[in-house]
């Protein structure tokens, strides 16, 4: 009997040394999330360099990040539960489905100005030139269209008044080509590819965070629902995105940030991410709060001719529980 109980004690100290590695492994396994982005351009570049440099893997995060065509296509995948987190601008995809009744919400604010430049042909001089042109669009109400609508409305231009006509192309890579070609005349590009085109020719007729306006640039948008499943995600989340902030305004980083902006962006040399990188050291603000004003700014400016956004109030969009919770232990 004593050798029987013997053999049995052995056997499940045996069953439990095998089991327990696996099981702690099976604990510490990375969260798997979603981020959809829609804007190839610099201004994404925080969730490349957290993807790249282990940031996200290091706050127990397999973050998959896939770039969408167009807002509402983030927003769908949102809605149906096939992503986690978007990453992008107040837009009127974004607000319309809030609007809509989705339960979308800003949880963080990691660009909180307007900013891009807007690319002109070099018959272009003046604003008042852009009377009567054709300039490009990534989609109808999303961000390129909103950052345009805001500089028009800045300047004093009307789209239907004055005779400018939009042109849907694609992502910023294919719209600078479209104003190289002359298929388009002007269009909002990033600094990145701002930069590419200057060099060939084509002039910046004006720096856009040069012009003081308030907006939500890129935020990370999250389903309130989810986020009241799911909050140590929703944290992990934000807090990678401060550590990646802190990581490209570190001098030292620099070549590890122009190889992951030029990997994300696809360009040919990593040279070609210099003026993107140097943007993305004041673009980002480490206090990553929703912006109020520039959602107040995208609500007065949509709500002209969409009712459903005008309704919309602001403290409604905004889920600042996660961001209040890491400044009061001083993260930033």
């Amino acid at each position: 009997m004593e050798n029987w109980q013997a053999a049995i004690r052995f056997l499940v100290f045996c069953a439990v040394s095998i089991s327990l590695p696996l099981q702690l492994n099976a604990a510490s396994a990375p969260q798997k999330v979603v981020f959809t982005f829609g804007g190839l351009s610099e201004r994404s570049g925080v969730l490349f360099v957290a993807k790249d440099v282990g940031i996200f893997q290091k706050h127990g995060l397999d973050a998959q990040l896939v770039n969408v065509r167009s807002g509402p296509v983030g927003m769908s995948a949102l809605a149906s539960g096939e992503s986690h987190f978007h990453a992008g601008s107040a837009t009127g995809a974004s607000l319309g489905a809030m609007a809509g009744g989705l339960d979308l919400v800003f949880i963080a604010g990691l660009i909180n100005k307007l900013d891009g430049a807007f690319v002109v042909n070099p018959k272009i001089k003046t604003i008042t030139d852009l009377k009567g042109k054709t300039v490009g669009v990534q989609s109808m109400g999303g961000g390129i269209w909103m950052f345009t609508m805001l500089a028009f409305e800045h300047w004093g231009l009307n789209p239907e008044r004055d005779g400018i006509k939009f042109r849907i192309i694609s992502d910023q890579a294919v719209i600078a080509q479209a104003i190289t070609s002359g298929t388009l005349d002007g269009s909002y590009l990033g600094y990145t590819f701002a930069s590419a085109l200057e060099r060939q020719g084509f002039p910046t007729l004006a720096d856009l965070a040069k012009l003081g306006i308030p907006y939500q640039g890129l935020g990370i948008m999250a389903r309130r629902s989810f986020v009241d499943r799911a909050p140590e995600v929703a944290e992990k989340t934000l807090r990678a995105m401060v550590e990646s902030i802190a990581f490209i305004n570190k001098p030292d980083n620099k070549a590890a940030v122009m190889r992951s902006l030029a990997k994300g962006l696809r360009l040919p040399k990593v040279e070609d991410a210099a003026a993107g990188y140097e943007m993305m050291k004041i673009l980002y603000d480490r206090r990553i709060f929703p912006n109020v004003d520039g959602l107040r700014t995208v609500i007065n400016l949509l709500g002209k001719t969409n009712e459903q956004i005008r309704r919309l109030k602001v403290e409604d969009i905004i889920d600042n529980r996660v961001v209040r919770k890491l400044e009061k232990e001083g993260l930033f």
